[in-house]
This record gives C-alpha cells, sequence and structure tokens, in this order.
C-alpha cells in the first residue's frame, strides 16, 4: 500500500516546473459566438451610448491583448520583443491575429498621407460576423475589443499608438502611432 502512493507522488510534478503548451489553439466557433454575444450584451448593460459601448468592448479587448502578449513571447519568442515598427505590426497581423481569431487579419497597409497612421483590414471581422446590430445603434462596430488587443499588444511592446476601429473595406483598424515612435524608427534606421 505505501508504495502504491509512492509512486503516484513520484508522478506528480510542480506545476511551475511544465512547460506552456501550445494547446489546440482552438474552440468551437459557435461557443465563441455565443461568449462574445453576451459579452457584448453585459457591455450594453452597461453603456449609455454606442461611443460608451465601443469603449468599453475596447477595455475589456486591452484586457486580453495584455495577456495574449504575455503568453505568445513566452511560447513563441522566448521573450525577444519586436524593436521595428514594421516588425511588431507584422507580428500582430500574423501571430497575435492566428491565435486570437485562427487566421491572419487580411492586409496591413501604411497611409498615404500620414507615416505614423497604419490600418491592418479584415474583409470579415469574426466578432462582427455573429453581432446583430438594432438600427438605433447603426454605427455600433463590436471589433472595438479587437482594437482594443491590438492597441494594447503594440503599447505593451513600446509602441504608444491609439487605435480606432471604422467600417472600411470591411472592418478597419487605424492605428496612430504617436511621434516618438517615428522619432525611434528613424534612430535605428540611421545605425
Amino acid at each position: 500500500m505505501e508504495s502504491k502512493s509512492a509512486s503516484i507522488q513520484r508522478k506528480s510534478t510542480n506545476i511551475l516546473e511544465k512547460p506552456l503548451s501550445k494547446g489546440r489553439g482552438e474552440i468551437n466557433l459557435s461557443t465563441f459566438a455565443f461568449l462574445f454575444s453576451e459579452l457584448v450584451q453585459y457591455c450594453q448593460n452597461r453603456s449609455s451610448s454606442v461611443v460608451d459601448l465601443q469603449q468599453k468592448l475596447a477595455s475589456l479587448g486591452h484586457h486580453v491583448g495584455t495577456r495574449i502578449l504575455d503568453a505568445l513571447y513566452l511560447r513563441e519568442r522566448g521573450s525577444k520583443r519586436e524593436l521595428r515598427l514594421l516588425q511588431a505590426l507584422i507580428f500582430v497581423k500574423t501571430t497575435v491575429w492566428k491565435s486570437c481569431f485562427g487566421r491572419e487579419a487580411d492586409k496591413l497597409e501604411l497611409s498615404n498621407d500620414d507615416e505614423k497612421t497604419y490600418y491592418i483590414i479584415e474583409n470579415e471581422s469574426l466578432v462582427n460576423k455573429f453581432i446583430f446590430v438594432p438600427k438605433d445603434k447603426g454605427s455600433l462596430n463590436c471589433a472595438a475589443f479587437s482594437g482594443g488587443i491590438i492597441e494594447a499588444v503594440l503599447n505593451g511592446l513600446n509602441f504608444p499608438c491609439n487605435v480606432t476601429v471604422h467600417w472600411h473595406k470591411g472592418t478597419t483598424y487605424m492605428i496612430k502611432f504617436e511621434e516618438s515612435v517615428l522619432m525611434r524608427e528613424k534612430s535605428l534606421e540611421s545605425r
């Protein structure tokens, strides 16, 4: 009897000693849709306007984004942080998007008239796919949640920015960086 309990104790290891699992990385789409619609309803019941609702969704996305950044850098990057702006944006468009939504974002574009502004474009946003927007909230874009994720990840990478979400070519995330990011980028180019 004592030998059985001793062998059971040897097999269990401390959870902190186990490596991070990559996990399956996917959940059932209907489960995601149900959970996200409940999240939107929760925020809607505590909001007085469409702008307030979008800000609450972005805030929740910001919380998710900070945690995703930590997990992805531990799993994928070996804690190596991106130093260049374009590489950080590609990281968001590919790695972050794949871990959140199962596929890459459709496009990454630089604004023609402002070098501080970039766009990530999704033709069909997963977070908007199953949300019915009533007529009185016609300008609601639930992708503000994803915008919060983008903003948190880029701010966590030390690329301070502000992300807004627009209906244009599907869903467009407008990322406007602070001037300090461009100054740092120019100093890195001159090296």
